[in-house]
């Protein structure tokens, strides 16, 4: 791609209002979800929302019934709390069905986004069956859909190596949760071609979002940030410099972050972040992203954050009525100490 044309893809305009009307026409025609978990369920969600007919698949029954409720709740939410309208409910949840094979779900889809679990064999293995699946529904002609990976770590370039058409691939990283946070990352693969990045560029835009274009480096922009001061904020709590609230107050008001960085942890997920941090420890080669002993512990015992009940915080609804986010004992400088 020529300096001039990435300039030219990389043009910042102002996030489109979900759903608003567009003068030219839209950069695709039909989504499709490919693993209905915590991402890939708000990822169709945030499409069908903003005007798509959408398919969300997984491979698992349970997991796809689990997803398609998740997001008529968070839709009753929205509307329960005056965010959503309910005309605009009733819009979305009617351009989304569950398509229980893969074959089913890509038909027609000109974007397939794949949302499956931060691994790099498990998301390989499933990008390729999607690329076989779109080429099997319409055998006679070749297929123009591009292809786009939610991972928030791994190699782009490596999952393009094995796709008929790596032109037509890259990353989009959402971020969680997705109906309310307003980045993508645009993940610009080695041989992502220009029509494609300019394609997802504007479909972001469309759902209401930010885009920013980052190269195929570990850990993008995001990640490779926020996983830096999310496994310093755990040494501290690990050496008993602070509580993890007091850490995350530090941030919360003495740089103006949204959410401190173990409030962030917790709901990415600890086994999550552990993976991530392994994973950049060892392309890196920093000892900033080796996992601290702390996080170890915790996945191991199964404190996974919200997603669990129990992470750095409370999720689990037990604590004092209008707050669900008081520190554990795992999560405290006390506690940490120990580490036995």
């Amino acid at each position: 791609m020529s300096a001039a044309s990435r300039d030219s893809a990389r043009e910042t305009a102002p996030a489109r209002p979900s759903g608003a009307a567009r003068p030219f026409g839209r950069p695709f025609s039909r989504v499709a979800v490919v693993g209905a978990g915590t991402m890939g369920h708000g990822i169709a969600q945030a499409a069908a929302m903003a005007g798509y007919p959408t398919a969300l698949h997984d491979a698992g029954e349970a997991e796809l019934r689990r997803g398609m409720v998740r997001i008529a709740a968070t839709l009753d939410k929205g509307v329960a709390l005056g965010k959503v309208a309910e005309a605009a409910r009733e819009a979305a949840l009617s351009r989304l069905r569950a398509a229980r094979r893969l074959e089913e779900a890509v038909q027609e889809a000109d974007l397939v986004i794949e949302a499956v679990p931060e691994s790099m064999e498990l998301k390989t293995a499933v990008l390729r069956s999607v690329a076989e699946a779109v080429g099997s529904v319409a055998p006679a002609t070749p297929s123009k859909a591009v292809l786009a990976t939610n991972t928030s770590s791994l190699s782009v370039g490596a999952m393009a190596d094995g796709l008929p058409s790596p032109d037509r691939f890259l990353g989009l990283h959402f971020f969680n949760p997705v109906h309310l946070m307003a980045l993508v990352e645009v993940v610009e693969g080695p041989k992502t071609g220009v029509e494609t990045l300019e394609r997802c560029l504007e479909f972001v835009r469309d759902l209401g979002k930010e885009p920013i274009v980052v190269a195929d480096s570990p850990g993008f922009a995001s990640s490779r940030l926020g996983v830096a001061l999310g496994l310093e904020a755990i040494r501290m709590v690990e050496a008993g410099v602070a509580s993890p609230p007091d850490i995350d107050k530090a941030m919360e008001l003495g740089y103006r972050h949204p959410m401190g960085p173990l409030k962030v942890t917790d709901l990415v997920g600890l086994d999550v972040r552990l993976g991530i941090a392994r994973h950049l420890h060892e392309t890196l080669s920093s000892e900033a992203f080796r996992p601290p002993a702390l996080l170890e512990r915790m996945v191991a015992e199964g404190k996974l954050g919200k997603k669990s009940g129990r992470g750095f915080y409370d999720w689990s609804g037990k604590s004092a009525a209008g707050d669900r986010k008081s520190p554990t004992r795992s999560g405290t400088a006390t506690a940490s100490r120990g580490l036995s």
